[in-house]
């Protein structure tokens, strides 16, 4: 099996996607299962992660109902505000709807307080994710990554994904050294996986990027998080904005077709199979 362990669906309604703004056209439609399938063939991929693209819990049983109509969706990233009292309650909720619920995220990245994850309420319902056996993905910008590794360093036994490998500023094919060091020192906390994704649309200013421009960042993570704990995500419809999906599943097979035959079932299959328990 290879797996996409990064995608979004919507129903486009401006109100409920406010951070779908100027200049991104392109995503102001709907996107469904029907519309990801022809490219899925294409790269041969036959399993999905469909992750949240808004702070609401409707966007749960969206996401839900999708993945019990499409066998190729293996699971499904939530939402649910950890910092509500009732947040145990909507977890168990959300984990017995379906054994496709397989985590939850909050957009960090978008939150005013970069402290946010730190809050003694936000931990407290993190806490209980474990108990229903439930990820959490982390969605962040890299000046996050201190207070993320602060975070998870209080959650030794939870499961934490971060997405699109902590979504470096991309100048040059030189990383940012710091964004390295704060990489690194995250890889440390065997707990956490990383997705390859979302590359493309952290390339600034905006121009045209190249493989060879996004290659030494893939390095850097495939470096710290190894073989074990690296997997593959699309972040389509969103990386439309910059790449078709064959042009972005292109370009990481390449870079993984260099790894042994191990190594890419582990980045392709096992370890996003292992990290969101998916089923076969």
């Amino acid at each position: 099996m290879s797996i996409d362990a990064h995608h979004h669906f919507w129903n486009y309604q401006p109100a409920e996607y406010g951070w779908i703004g100027e200049g991104m056209e392109v995503l102001k439609r709907d996107f469904n299962p029907l519309d990801l399938e022809p490219h899925l063939k294409s790269a041969g991929i036959n399993g999905v992660i469909s992750v949240q693209a808004r702070t609401s819990q409707v966007d749960n049983d969206f996401l839900l109902n999708y993945a019990k109509k499409h066998s190729f969706i293996k699971g499904v990233v939530g939402y649910v505000d950890l910092t509500q009292p009732n947040a145990r309650e909507q977890l168990e909720r959300f984990s017995m709807a379906d054994q496709k619920a397989v985590g939850i995220r909050e957009v960090l990245q978008g939150l005013t307080d970069d402290a946010h994850c730190l809050r003694k309420d936000f931990n407290e319902g993190l806490t209980c994710l474990h108990d229903f056996g439930l990820v959490y993905d982390i969605l962040i910008f890299h000046r996050h990554l201190p207070n993320i590794i602060r975070m998870v360093d209080q959650h030794p036994l939870q499961t934490f994904v971060l997405d699109h490998i902590g979504k470096p500023t991309i100048h040059t094919a030189s990383p940012d050294p710091i964004w390295v060091k704060n990489i690194k020192a995250l890889a440390e906390r065997e707990n956490v996986y990383c997705k390859v994704s979302g590359m493309v649309t952290e390339v600034a200013p905006q121009k045209d990027w190249t493989p060879d421009l996004l290659k030494p960042y893939f390095e850097v993570v495939w470096e710290t998080f190894e073989t074990n704990r690296l997997m593959f995500g699309s972040d389509w419809p969103v990386c439309l904005l910059r790449s078709g999906y064959q042009k972005w599943f292109d370009t990481v097979s390449a870079w993984t077709s260099q790894l042994s035959q191990d190594e890419q079932t582990a980045f392709w299959d096992k370890n996003p199979s292992k990290a969101y328990g998916i089923l076969g």
